[in-house]
């Protein structure tokens, strides 16, 4: 067995313990670093919203230093959610530009793709930016710019949802009729105790989990989409990720962003809002190349016209997308 192999088997039996520290988001297979210099050492990477000093934790909250033989590496990426904000209008529609389900705010076009029976070209994006986080229906209207960029369903409607890959939460809010009886009791107990805190409710599915937020919606006119991404062109192939990979995209926010992958095999939990957070496994983490209403980016190989991955999540300090290729199958496309 290779080290890499070792440090991904070490990742994989500690993951879900390590997960369940308060702090931690994620956790992925990265080079180590040492007073802020990268190091050739490949070992466990823990991500965490907030590096806090040891004497702020109590002993069992904190980061084992190794894991099986295995060094680990803590890194500061933030609180990470899906991204997801608020230009103008184009026709036809290069990726990289402004689109959204009419009922959110705005996210970007990642690319054309073809349908692998039919050939069709669609337009590839993120289940939250597309499908409105599962909460769309099949042929709801797709805006181009998207609607806090000025879309209007009668004067902008580029493309209908053709299909999405549900995400699976892990904690949203509570359905059962049992529970919500409990909460009302609950807090009006509460209130004739005279407590300013309150019960809610909460679905909890640890099993939950994800690969991609993906989905595709169908041109109302071909000639309205482009097969190419501004600022990169057309996709010829696509290439899977490898640490110190050089990447670029073009999004709806940040426009043309460089970085580098940092994570690989990252499980890491994001928040959809709501009280929703979603749990996500094999994700790639890049530096601070995006922001919200980037969601939906094509991410590139920095050198070569080939697609990495599909932007989906990050924070003010890191990216998080998917491996293009899981995309493609599970949307059955190709480039």
């Amino acid at each position: 067995m290779t080290y890499l192999n070792e440090v991904r088997q070490a990742k994989t039996l500690h993951q879900s313990t390590l997960l369940t520290k308060p702090n931690v988001v994620g956790v992925g297979v990265g080079f180590k670093e040492t007073r802020g210099e990268k190091t050739d050492e490949i070992c466990v990477k823990v991500l965490v919203n907030c590096k806090l000093s040891p004497d702020a934790l109590l002993s069992e909250e904190l980061v084992p230093k190794e894991l099986d033989h295995i060094r680990t590496d803590v890194i500061q990426v933030g609180e990470l959610r899906a991204l997801q904000l608020p230009t103008s209008r184009w026709r036809p529609a290069p990726g990289g530009v402004s689109i959204g389900h009419y009922r959110i705010t705005a996210g970007t076009l990642g690319c054309v793709v073809h349908d692998k029976d039919t050939g069709e070209r669609l337009i590839l994006s993120n289940n939250h930016v597309l499908a409105n986080s599962n909460d769309a229906n099949i042929g709801d209207a797709i805006l181009q710019p998207g609607p806090t960029d000025g879309g209007k369903v009668s004067t902008d409607t580029i493309a209908t949802l053709l299909r999405f890959i549900p995400i699976q939460y892990t904690t949203s809010p509570g359905t059962c009729s049992t529970a919500e009886l409990y909460v009302m009791l609950g807090n009006m107990l509460a209130i004739a105790l005279g407590s300013s805190h309150r019960v809610e409710m909460t679905s909890i599915s640890p099993q939950a989990i994800n690969k991609v937020d993906a989905a595709l919606a169908r041109p109302n006119d071909d000639d309205n989409v482009l097969g190419q991404i501004r600022n990169i062109g057309a996709i010829s192939g696509v290439v899977e990720a490898e640490l110190g990979m050089p990447l670029r995209k073009s999004g709806r926010t940040t426009d043309f962003t460089r970085d580098q992958v940092q994570v690989l095999d990252t499980t890491v939990n994001v928040s959809y809002g709501a009280g929703r957070t979603a749990t996500f496994e094999e994700q790639i983490v890049a530096g601070p190349m995006s922001q919200g209403g980037d969601s939906g980016s094509l991410v590139v190989h920095g050198d070569t016209p080939d697609a990495v991955g599909l932007l989906f999540a990050g924070s003010e300090q890191t990216t998080i997308f998917s491996p293009i290729q899981t995309v493609l199958d599970l949307l059955n496309v190709t480039f």
